[in-house]
């Protein structure tokens, strides 16, 4: 089967990581690098590619099956729109846009085009997530009541002073962390569709957030807390238990999200579990069968490339799509809105 070749956008840290991948797989292969800075030129000569200042000249001398947008935030839409006028697949970094009147004009003109969108929540590849939604819907569990969970870590002070807007609005915890955290729930527990919040500075002290108590109400009826902390002594994070990525130490008996059904629970991701063995033996004097869920643990991010290039080719259909990486956005930016207004805020599509 002859490759897919793929074009990336942006030759930082989350594009080396994209390029990294593309390199190492072996149903699709790195045709070009976008980006206007120096260091540009340098990946590329390294990768043996061409590189090129921007989309349009891209397209004009070599149109590739499909472009990953590695670049910051608020090009996210401008560029992927370019693609979509190019006819050219495309797998845009999350956040899918920097706001959501603009996520939703991505999102329409996608869909009048007909192009494929992919947005990069790289964890929805994770053979974890996908065991614990296996695990769910199995209804092993029962019926969902709920889910508790957190991202508790600690970001060191070089963190903020290699770039200073993470001490302001904007930059805090909730709109940098949680929209991983909120496809993740979506995925296994179901669509949210009301926040309440309450958020602090008061260890930093900076302008920004640094710790979010957060309620979530499911469609389905179940509901959720999950704390939220970049200035926590703690390894109760995705990162720090997952495996997934090396550059973190991990702790493979921390937990962090327990879902809780009528008939047991899903500790995610050891994928321990804890059930009774019919319904008349539910009582909390009785005690619970347990086990350990197996599963093959991979690289997510390798994953989503070798998902996309399927996608190119019409294997498959996003797994992520741009609506869904819009609706991740709306519920973060509903917890934002919640921890300012002290109000329950709903995140259904006419937010």
């Amino acid at each position: 089967m002859e490759r897919i070749r793929i074009a990336v956008a942006g030759a930082g840290l989350i594009g080396l990581r994209h390029i990294e991948e593309i390199q190492k797989s072996r149903s699709c292969k790195l045709s070009a690098i976008v980006d206007p800075a120096p260091k540009a030129a340098d990946v590329a000569r390294q990768a043996d590619v061409p590189v090129y200042r921007s989309l349009d000249e891209l397209f004009a001398k070599d149109k590739p099956d499909g472009v990953v947008l590695a670049t910051p935030n608020q090009l996210h839409v401008e560029q992927a729109l370019e693609c979509i006028r190019a006819g050219v697949p495309t797998l845009v970094e999350k956040p899918v846009a920097h706001t959501l009147a603009e996520g939703i004009r991505l999102c329409e003109a996608a869909e009048r085009a007909h192009v494929k969108v992919l947005v990069g929540h790289h964890r929805r590849h994770s053979p974890i997530l996908h065991k614990a939604c296996e695990i769910v819907r199995s209804e092993m569990l029962g019926e969902i009541v709920g889910v508790i969970g957190c991202a508790l870590f600690y970001k060191p002070d070089h963190y903020f002073d290699e770039a200073p807007w993470r001490r302001q609005p904007g930059g805090g915890p909730i709109l940098i962390n949680m929209i991983h955290e909120v496809g993740n729930l979506r995925a296994m527990v179901g669509e949210i569709v009301a926040v309440q919040a309450f958020a602090a500075n008061a260890t930093r002290g900076f302008p920004v957030e640094d710790t979010v108590a957060i309620n979530l109400k499911f469609a389905n009826g179940a509901l959720g807390t999950f704390l939220l902390s970049d200035t926590a002594g703690s390894a109760k994070s995705w990162e720090q238990t997952s495996q997934e990525n090396k550059s973190y130490s991990t702790y493979p008996d921390e937990d962090c999200y327990v879902i809780v059904g009528t008939n047991g629970s899903l500790s995610v991701p050891t994928m321990r579990i804890k059930y009774y063995a019919g319904k008349e033996e539910r009582s909390w004097w009785k005690p619970f069968l347990t086990r350990t869920e197996e599963f093959e643990r991979i690289d997510p991010l390798a994953a989503q490339i070798e998902h996309f290039a399927a996608v190119i080719r019409g294997d498959a259909e996003p797994l992520v799509t741009a609506r869904d990486g819009l609706q991740n956005l709306r519920v973060t930016d509903a917890i934002a809105e919640a921890a300012r207004t002290g109000q329950v805020v709903n995140t259904t599509e006419s937010r």
